[in-house]
């Protein structure tokens, strides 16, 4: 289906279709982020509620508000419903309980002394797989709701500021959305809940009311702007047994999973004409490594922003891989570039990108929680926001471009911008093998044919 703004298409192989009507803001980094969530959460009448993948219970939110318990347990005060949808790991990924609240003793302590009023619910993915999605959705149903979806984890890394002046840091996103697609992070969320794989089990839920199923939404919200919006996910083959579609969808997609991030990412990418700008944890993937060559081929900027540290896992199937990726490089039109902040010490410091986000054309953008790397794509549980928008993208783009090239680019088209990218990149690597930390922004360029093989920074 064709986007009222620009020629990139929506896909047809997910749960939900394109809304229009919508209005969607970019929240840029932790600290806003959060920030944005929290006024929310103290503005919600009816309802707040979240799915986390990865949270500290020591993790304080922004202004001194206290730990996400204490923000949550406020709004119970008030008479608010508060469901929480956890992650818990299986034996397979046993590795990320370190860094997930999954329901062990200690977590149970934690609440029950609390005397906390909100209900928990923890979901296991497929063996091997995450449930990844990263999403907060007040007052579902009520006149307005607002959902955020992103990739922002609970965590002090990503408790931060644009500018990213301190180590250890991650650069990452969420989007605000109001308007009709808020039915479709509703939906996403009672089917969640009501199916979350732990609930039957004694240590699988927790709380007042988190022995109740929700009901399914059944009207799809007012419209509150222009954008146009599908959200999309990533869900495994046979996940979800209640085949009930959201208002206004066709049909429900449930044997055969849902992959429709996946579909948006290849059907965006082939439909580019002018200009790709990611920012992703990874790129892991060879139908995504080759759309984007063939993109390159008709002419097209891409600039790809990675994290200058990546976590590196190495096989003999990944450097094959690393192989093929590098022919990018060759490409006069390709820039793969880093993030480093300037740290109070004066030196700098290399930036996480966490962030899952992909810019085209200057008219279309996805933000959520996906990677670029098998696991997202096709197996975890995964949660992306598609729009079109010109504004939107256009406004999104110039506030990424502020803080990473320290320029203004709103005047500007994308191509222009992203060959702006490469050339301020470069001369910031320049500066890197320098020893000079004086840079213009943050972004330099990183090779891509070592990327992954030794350090970049």
């Amino acid at each position: 289906m064709k986007a009222e703004d620009g020629d990139i298409p929506f896909v047809r192989t997910g749960s939900y279709p394109v809304r229009d009507g919508n209005s969607v803001r970019a929240l840029v980094d932790g600290k806003p982020a959060f920030r944005r969530i929290c006024e929310a959460i103290e503005s919600a009448q009816r309802s707040v509620w979240a799915t986390i993948t990865f949270m500290w219970s020591s993790f304080v939110m922004p202004d001194q508000r206290g730990t996400t318990f204490d923000v949550l347990q406020r709004a119970v005060d008030r008479g608010v419903d508060v469901r929480l949808i956890f992650w818990r790991p299986d034996p397979q990924t046993d590795a990320y309980k370190r860094n997930a609240f999954w329901g062990a003793d200690e977590h149970f302590e934690l609440l029950d002394n609390g005397g906390y009023g909100f209900g928990v619910r923890w979901d296991r993915a497929e063996p091997g797989f995450c449930q990844h999605q990263k999403t907060w959705l007040v007052d579902a149903g009520e006149k307005p709701a607002i959902a955020f979806v992103g990739g922002i984890n609970l965590n002090p890394n990503a408790m931060v500021s644009p500018g990213h002046g301190g180590p250890n840091e991650n650069h990452d996103l969420y989007a605000e959305l109001s308007g009709p697609s808020i039915v479709d992070v509703h939906h996403n969320f009672v089917q969640r809940w009501n199916e979350a794989s732990e609930r039957l089990v004694p240590d699988g839920r927790w709380g007042p009311g988190a022995e109740c199923d929700l009901s399914f939404p059944e009207q799809v919200p007012v419209r509150t702007g222009r954008s146009v919006v599908q959200i999309q996910r990533t869900t495994h083959r046979h996940r979800y047994t209640n085949g009930r579609a959201s208002p206004g969808a066709k049909s429900f997609a449930v044997a055969a999973g849902e992959q429709s991030i996946f579909d948006q990412y290849c059907a965006a990418i082939e439909a580019a004409r002018s200009a790709i700008y990611i920012e992703n944890q990874y790129l892991e993937v060879q139908e995504i490594v080759t759309e984007l060559r063939f993109a390159l081929q008709r002419g097209v900027e891409v600039v790809l922003v990675m994290p200058a540290q990546p976590d590196i896992t190495v096989s003999v199937e990944k450097i094959a891989f690393w192989d093929q990726r590098a022919d990018l490089a060759d490409y006069d039109n390709f820039t793969l570039a880093g993030l480093a902040g300037l740290g109070a010490d004066g030196l700098r410091q290399p930036v996480y990108v966490h962030a899952k986000t992909m810019l085209i054309d200057d008219t279309w953008a996805t933000i959520g929680s996906c990677n670029l790397h098998r696991a997202s794509l096709f197996g975890n549980g995964e949660l992306n926001a598609a729009i079109s928008d010109a504004d939107f993208v256009r406004a999104m783009r110039a506030e990424l471009f502020q803080e990473h090239l320290a320029a203004d680019t709103s005047a500007m088209d994308l191509r222009s911008a992203l060959r702006l990218f490469r050339t301020i990149a470069e001369e910031n690597r320049c500066r890197l093998g320098r020893g000079d930390p004086n840079w213009q922004g943050l972004a330099f360029a990183l090779d891509l044919a070592s990327y992954g093989r030794r350090p970049q920074f």
